[in-house]
């Protein structure tokens, strides 16, 4: 798509006053996606050099805005934790080539807000922050639940920039379970639940998006019965927080949403850690 209307495009590291009609410019796969009448500069920061997974001493992983969805998988093929395989099952959960894979960044992807971003589901199952940084350099971290307030709604100021999101050293050792459904083969999400068991304390973490117009995570201190699990999601999701276009009617999401939620529940309290899984 060309931006006939962009007149400019700047090197992200050359400061200069925020505009109207600016806007960050990280792979451009949804940018160049479709019209976007309202812009007339880009700032690109490809040239930013940010490193695109960085292992803190503390155990935490920080991951860059700029990181791509395939640095992340490769990154993940080699990362030794429990939950390491939740990254690639988000990854896969993009409905997109290789090319796309190739371009499409994490901060995209969250700076979206769409309700069936997979990286939304990642860092929010994870309990993942946001660092965010405003026009005068101050800095601030927000959840990624509370980060993402409706469908392609954010909590970003004018000007405000994804720097980058974290993940706990505590978070990555979870054992976790995913599931995922759409109305096509190769459709894009209609549910996507993720189930975080925390081995330290027993706790339980159910994430759910795609279905609901923004993230929830429900936190458990020991793992609910079925029923308790259905009454707490019933309770969270409003009924209008259920998402509703064309991939998914509410009431079937909403019903789908539940089934995963307690084949997840079942998957993470019945079943023992696998072999590979416990020698991690």
């Amino acid at each position: 798509m060309d931006l006939n209307t962009v007149l400019e495009v700047r090197d992200a590291r050359q400061r200069v006053p925020w505009q109207t009609g600016d806007a960050y410019l990280g792979g451009g796969t949804y940018l160049f996606s479709e019209p976007q009448p309202h812009l007339r500069r880009l700032v690109d920061l490809g040239r930013m050099g940010w490193e695109p997974v960085t292992r803190l001493p503390d155990g935490s992983l920080e991951i860059a805005a700029t990181c791509t969805i395939a640095q992340l998988s490769r990154f993940a093929a080699d990362h030794s934790a429990p939950a390491a395989p939740l990254f690639e099952q988000c990854c896969r959960a993009f409905l997109a080539s290789f090319k796309i894979w190739n371009m499409a960044t994490v901060g995209g992807n969250l700076c979206n807000g769409l309700p069936a971003g997979p990286m939304i589901s990642l860092i929010a199952a994870l309990d993942g922050s946001c660092l965010l940084q405003a026009q005068d350099g101050s800095r601030r971290r927000v959840k990624v639940t509370d980060f993402i307030t409706g469908a392609g709604r954010k909590d970003l100021g004018e000007g405000e920039l994804l720097r980058s999101v974290t993940l706990s050293a505590r978070a990555l050792t979870c054992r976790t379970a995913f599931r995922q459904v759409s109305l096509y083969g190769l459709g894009r999400s209609g549910a996507l639940v993720i189930g975080a068991l925390d081995p330290l304390d027993g706790s339980l973490a159910v994430t759910v998006t795609a279905a609901t117009v923004r993230p929830f995570r429900l936190w458990f201190p020991l793992p609910p019965g079925a029923d308790t699990l259905r009454s707490a999601l019933d309770g969270a999701v409003a009924d209008h927080e259920w998402f509703d276009d064309i991939h998914g009617l509410p009431a079937w999401r909403r019903h789908m949403a539940l089934r995963l939620a307690e084949e997840i529940r079942t998957e993470l309290t019945t079943r023992p850690p696998s072999p590979k899984e416990a020698t991690r």
